[in-house]
């Protein structure tokens, strides 16, 4: 028997049969090509070069690396039968998938409908969502095919009845869990209006991140569930209805719609005396937080569900004692808003992030800019360039099932416009949120002492100086000290009384210098900025006040 090295000298049998197969004949590979290949045979003298071919292409240009490319970057192959290969290669197949892209698109001043951010805050499970899915779908954003993709997949969840939510609630953390966590984002249009809508999270373990959303916000929907027993769980027994619509309040939202959703539930089945009961508790909690009942509050009955009084009225014999608007029609009617475009530029950054480039994103609170402006961001006084000024506009993705940010450029924009804007000379890990862009010849302040007047109205101990607490103010999250309580104002006379105080306690409004523990923040002051000039105060998870910044300190005076 011979030994494997004795057969591994041996001549492989069949080797040349094999290599005879092989078309050497065939055309050079071209990666995405397609080509219509045909039997070529070739000489059993495989080894032997092949005789030349009559009509070579001589213009043929080898691959990059072989010897040059053409001028014009074309390449061309060799043509060894007719009809093999043609002259230039062709553009791929209209059947082919194309890559996905959002162009940029310019929209003059004069053709864009006024742009108003609402923000949708209630208790958890009070609808929220589903109510901004619902809209999203009637105003075209959402087609009745992807509905269906979030139906099925909600029943095999045995989540069927949260399918609408699922066009907001796009993670699968929110949807398993069924709650919202961050601020989803969205936009649909009316007839006059362009609207951005900010789902806010109704968990109280999320109220930083529904601060965020209401932060940016013009109008606040204020959902409430009809429903027996929810909606007494989410006003009346330390729910999140009250938090909520003051935070909003304190935010400086002046319109507030009032949803009372779930009309539809069996245990209510769109009783007036329900709808009327949920609006008398509610009317004294929302004039004591400072809103005009008659001309800043609207209370419309719906069901985010079936879609009632959102887009489209009941028959007539379901809920024949309400004859308002509905809620699409109420927000296209709304009168235009007042902005301070003539002031000084002001621009909190919320976010940042890098895409060929460095973007920041923010809503204008004051002035205008224009493309190519440079401005100087604080308070690190960093000078940069725009390159771009698209506003932010929201749309769904129905193949990707999530929510992108599509780029309307325009030449420039002013105060009350979302944007996000392409920024040069720095680089995304210099940008933190809270900073602020404005004008090199008005910069905004920036401090780190200043007196505030605070309203205390939910902390059960008293507070003395040295007191910590979190202060949400703009887009900024800062921690700050009690230095110094100064005095207390009387909420009847608004005059000082009891100077240097000792301590306050809840329910006292009082005037306090505050110290911030993480460094300078941009701030202003609210007679000059009142978007600028709000904040919160926040300690162990709840809202314990609210107030707004009197005089910024200077070191001299510290």
């Amino acid at each position: 028997m011979a030994s494997w090295e004795d057969e591994a000298d041996q001549p492989m049998q069949g080797l040349n049969d094999g290599l005879s197969k092989l078309n050497v004949n065939a055309p050079v590979f071209v990666p995405g090509q397609r080509y219509d290949f045909t039997a070529v045979e070739t000489s059993a003298e495989w080894l032997n070069p092949p005789p030349p071919v009559s009509d070579v292409n001589t213009d043929y240009v080898p691959p990059v690396g072989d010897t040059q490319q053409s001028v014009e970057g074309t390449v061309r192959l060799l043509r060894f039968k007719k009809n093999l290969v043609k002259d230039e290669i062709e553009e791929p197949s209209s059947d082919l998938p194309e890559p996905k892209q959002h162009p940029t698109t310019y929209v003059p001043p004069k053709d864009r409908k006024e742009a108003l951010s609402v923000v949708f805050i209630g208790h958890v499970d009070a609808g929220k969502s589903t109510i901004g899915g619902h809209l999203l779908h009637l105003t075209g954003m959402v087609d009745s095919r992807t509905l269906e993709k979030y139906a099925k997949e909600a029943k095999e969840k045995n989540r069927e009845t949260w399918y609408l939510s699922w066009a907001l609630d796009t993670s699968m953390e929110e949807r398993n869990k069924g709650i919202t966590v961050e601020c989803g984002r969205a936009f649909f249009e009316t007839e006059h209006k362009h609207f951005i809508l900010v789902d806010a999270p109704g968990h109280k373990s999320f109220v930083p991140n529904m601060i965020s959303g209401a932060s940016i916000a013009d109008i606040a929907v204020l959902v409430i569930s009809a429903r027996r027993g929810e909606f007494e769980t989410g006003f009346e027994r330390g729910g999140q209805t009250r938090e909520h619509a003051m935070l909003v309040k304190t935010t400086g939202v002046k319109h507030m719609i009032v949803l009372i959703n779930k009309m539809d539930d069996s245990t209510v089945n769109w009783e007036e005396a329900r709808f009327n009961e949920c609006r008398d508790k509610l009317i004294p909690f929302l004039k004591k937080l400072g809103f005009n009942v008659k001309s800043d509050i609207t209370f419309i009955p719906c069901s985010g569900f079936t879609g009632a009084f959102l887009r489209d009225r009941p028959p007539a014999d379901l809920c024949s004692w309400y004859n308002g608007p509905t809620f699409l029609e109420y927000l296209d009617q709304l009168p235009p808003l007042t902005r301070c475009t003539d002031g000084p530029l002001r621009i909190p950054i919320s976010d940042r992030f890098k895409d060929m480039g460095t973007f920041v994103m923010g809503k204008i609170e004051s002035g205008s800019l224009i493309r190519g402006q440079v401005l100087t961001m604080m308070p690190n006084k960093v000078s940069v360039e725009v390159l771009q000024v698209p506003i932010e506009l929201i749309f769904m993705d129905f193949a990707e099932t999530q929510i992108l940010n599509d780029d309307v450029d325009v030449e420039g924009s002013s105060a009350g416009d979302n944007v996000k804007l392409k920024l040069k000379n720095v680089e995304e890990e210099d940008v933190s949120p809270g900073f602020v862009l404005c004008s090199p010849d008005n910069l905004c302040h920036v401090a780190s002492v200043f007196d505030v007047q605070l309203v205390i109205f939910d902390y059960k101990s008293i507070i003395c100086p040295g007191f910590t607490a979190v202060m949400h103010i703009h887009a900024c999250v800062q921690e700050v000290r009690f230095r110094t309580i100064i005095c207390r104002i009387d909420r009847k006379t608004n005059q000082k009384t009891d100077i240097r105080p000792r301590f306050i306690k809840q329910d006292d409004v009082a005037i306090v210098r505050f110290e911030t523990l993480g460094g300078a923040i941009c701030i202003e002051c609210f007679k000059d900025y009142a978007q600028m000039g709000r904040f919160m105060l926040r300690d162990e998870g709840k809202t314990i006040g609210v107030g707004k910044v009197l005089k910024i300190v200077s070191a001299s005076d510290q």
